[in-house]
Formats: structure tokens, sequence, C-alpha cells
């Protein structure tokens, strides 16, 4: 029997890769893991299906910068403490369109801490975010609800595994460069590449030319898939190749990967935005750094990331290094906070406009 757990050392080497070292769309992605982790790509294939198959990876699968797709925002919910959890349990399992919900608390009564349920969702072109919104509330019984568009991301990737050991204040020469927000129209032939692509792998489709099924379900040759990825590659709408770990529930072993998620809150000054999201998604640890505005709920912060790690006093010394940088780097910060995740559920948010007109067809048929 094969080890599963992530810490295993050859898993550990490969998963230093796969998390989120494979940029863009690949054509033999396990060749390209086992070329930079230095192990046999027999051995990459078969630890990384049997992570999968054992629950230690969630997922493997390829990312979209899902952006350029659809109108995204991280949104925070204020829902009665009575209904709280069957509002989770609705956006997780009846709603495709959010992806990461998330039960978050400070740990003092401050601004925002009311706002306990958090998500994230994605609305395809066309279609509003407010009004997607304003169902689910509906729905699920919300007071009211903040949206928070991507106006600028930083930092995007996961990386769980190599994380593990980076100091605080560990960070790269340069500010990260922000990728801006951008919308991109897409053909029908390039929606059924797409959404052939993005599918995660089962455990046996990890294997050597594995994007051939895929072109298959996607009727067309496998020459016209690679273009047509390549296309979409080139247009900054393809991701990463990642193995995703399942880094909040323990494993079979009982082995977590991490233990705590926070989700980091500057306030910085008008016009510096750019600049402080540079200079704080520079920052190893961080898997997400974004520009989103807040409001006035949240004391108006701007800057958001997020961090994870088993020991919560070394993420706080991280984020504690994070301010000394901004405050060393000129940048007034009037307002932080640390909003930790508790419960929560992840899965990719759907971004097909047919999926999203079927769904929404249902939702007011039933309300109806």
């Amino acid at each position: 029997m094969l080890p599963v757990e992530h810490d295993d050392p050859t898993n550990a080497k490969i998963l230093a890769v796969s998390e989120d070292k494979i940029e863009g769309f690949v054509r033999e992605p396990f060749d390209e893991i086992a070329r930079r982790s230095g192990v046999d790509v027999d051995v990459v294939m078969a630890r990384i299906a049997a992570m999968l198959r054992a629950g230690t990876i969630r997922r493997v699968r390829q990312t979209l910068l899902a952006s350029s797709l659809a109108d995204g925002a991280l949104v925070a919910w204020k829902v009665p403490e009575g209904k709280i959890d069957n509002a989770f349990d609705w956006m997780f399992q009846r709603d495709p369109f959010s992806g990461h919900v998330v039960l978050r608390s400070t740990d003092t009564v401050t601004a925002g801490s009311d706002y306990k349920l958090w998500t994230t969702l994605k609305v395809p072109h066309g279609f509003s975010l407010q009004r997607h919104c304003e169902l689910l509330a509906e729905k699920v019984g919300a007071a009211t609800f903040r949206l928070m568009p991507a106006k600028g991301i930083f930092t995007l990737g996961v990386g769980h595994v190599r994380r593990k050991t980076i100091e605080p204040g560990s960070k790269a020469n340069e500010p990260a460069k922000m990728i801006a927000v951008q919308i991109v129209d897409l053909s029908e032939r390039e929606w059924e590449v797409l959404l052939a692509l993005k599918r995660e792998l089962a455990p046996e489709e990890i294997r050597p030319t594995a994007w051939a099924a895929r072109a298959n379900e996607a009727g067309v040759s496998l020459d016209e898939f690679y273009r047509v990825a390549e296309e979409l590659n080139a247009r900054k709408i393809i991701g990463r190749f990642s193995t995703f770990l399942e880094h909040v529930k323990p494993s079979q072993g009982g082995v977590r990967v991490t233990r705590f998620n926070a989700l980091f809150h500057w306030a910085v000054p008008t016009g510096r935005e750019i600049e402080a999201g540079g200079e704080v998604g520079r920052h190893h640890i961080l898997t997400h750094c974004y520009w989103r505005e807040a409001g006035p709920e949240f004391k108006n912060v701007n800057i958001m990331a997020v961090a994870h790690g088993t020991d919560k006093e070394r993420l706080l010394e991280h984020k504690a290094a994070i301010d000394r940088h901004l405050q060393s780097s000129g940048i007034t910060v009037s307002y932080t906070n640390v909003f930790w995740g508790g419960r929560s559920e992840i899965k990719p948010s759907e971004i097909s406009p047919q999926i999203y007109r079927d769904w929404l067809s249902e939702m007011n048929s039933r309300a109806a």
C-alpha cells in the first residue's frame, strides 16, 4: 500500500511542486511535475492517484483565472444566529456558484465581526451579483450582505506543503504585480474545451496524455484541444494545474495540513492600494492577496490576504512582519484586523452561462 499522507518524504517532494507550481496549460502535467520534483513520473502518477483516493488530495484540476470569465466577489453575510448553520449548508449544497463557504470570527468584537458567514461567489457575465445575493438572502434568511468584488489580484496560489517552513517576513525581492480584473468573451468552441478542461480529474484519469479523454468529451481532436487550450492560456484565462490538498479536515490517518485559516484586513490610504497590495502580496506565506473595497462596515478595509498554518501565534507573527514592512515602506494603515476561519467547505465555483440559466430557472420556479 502506497503512503498517502502529505508529509511522507516522496509525497512532500511531489506536492511542493504539484500544489501551485505548474503555471498555465501543460500538455503533459505529470511529466512536468516529475521533472521539477525529481520523482519518476510513474511514481508521481501513482502517488497522486493514491492520495486522491484517500482524500489527502481533495481534487486535481486545471484552474482558471475565472475573474476573466465571470463576475466575482467575496461576500460577507450577516445571518441571525439560529439560521447560520442552515445558511452555510444551503450555500454549499445548493448554490454551485458559491465556492468557498466559511464561518469566520474575530478575537474581539470589532467592525464587521457580526458578519460571520463568508463566501466566494462567481456569476457569469451578463447576470447580476447583487441580484444573486438578494436571492440567496431570501433563501437563507440573511439580514444583509456586503459584496466585495476584486479590483486587483496580487497573489493567488496554494502551496501549503512548501509554506510550512516559511519564516515570518520572508518575501520576494520585488513587490507583487497586480493582475487587473478584465472581461473576456469566448466562442462556443472555446467554452466546450474550457468546460471539459476545468473539470477535476478522477484517479483513473491520472495517466499519460491525460487530456485525450477531455478532447473527446469536447468533441474535438486532441491537437485541436491543445490548440484552443494554449490560445486560452495566452489570453491569461488559464490558471494552474493543481493538486488541492484537503487542508481543513484531518486525513484518514488524523494528520492535518493546516489548522488555522486567517483572513487579514488592512485599510490603506485611497490611491495607494496598488502599492500596498504589492508590498503585502510579495510575502511568501500568503495564498491570496486582493484589493477589495469592504466599505464602512469594515472600517473601509481595502487590502485583504489569506494565510494558513498549524499554529495561530505563528500566523500572527507573519501578520506582524507584514505590518512592520508596510510601516517601513511608508504606507499608513488606519485599521487592521484578522478574521479566523472555522467551519468551511470548498468547491470550484461554476461559471457556465447555460448552467446559470438552468439554476436560475429552477430557483424561480420553486419560488413561484
